[in-house]
C-alpha cells in the first residue's frame, strides 16, 4: 500500500488543521493506521492510532485536542487537530500496519509496529 499525507500548512496558535492520509494500492480497511510526528531536532513520536475496527489511542498530551478517524469508503484516514500550539510544529507522518497484533497501547504507539509509511506533511504553528 502507498500512503500520501496532505493537509499540512501554516496556522496560528489556537487554530485547526485536518490532515489526510490517502491510501492507494490496497483497501485501507485491511490496515491499522497511525499518525506520528517529528519536530525539528527531536525524535519521531506517536500521535494517534486507529484500528481496523475503529478503536483509537492517543498520546496522552494530545488527547482532547486531536482526533483520528477513518473513512474506508474513501480509503483515507484523518487527523483533526484543534487548539494548535507552537509545540505542535512538526512533520506529520501516517503509517499502516496489517498484522493481527494491534491490541495494546504499547504496540499501537511503537514505530516498529508499522510497515508502511507516508512521506510526511509539514505543520507549522505560529505564536
Amino acid at each position: 500500500v502507498q500512503l500520501q499525507a496532505s493537509g499540512g500548512g501554516l496556522v496560528q496558535a489556537g487554530g485547526s488543521l485536518r490532515l489526510s492520509c490517502a491510501a492507494s494500492g490496497r483497501s485501507l480497511s485491511t490496515y491499522h493506521m497511525g499518525w506520528f510526528r517529528q519536530a525539528p531536532g527531536k525524535e519521531r513520536e506517536f500521535v494517534a492510532a486507529i484500528s481496523r475496527s475503529g478503536s483509537t489511542n492517543y498520546a496522552g498530551s494530545l488527547k482532547g485536542r486531536f482526533t483520528i478517524s477513518r473513512d474506508n469508503a474513501k480509503n483515507t484516514v484523518y487527523l483533526q487537530m484543534n487548539s494548535l500550539r507552537p509545540e505542535d510544529t512538526a512533520v506529520y507522518y501516517c503509517a499502516a500496519d496489517s498484522s493481527p497484533y494491534f491490541s495494546s497501547y504499547s504496540t499501537r504507539s511503537a514505530e516498529r509496529t508499522y510497515t508502511y509509511w507516508g512521506q510526511g506533511t509539514l505543520v507549522t504553528v505560529s505564536s
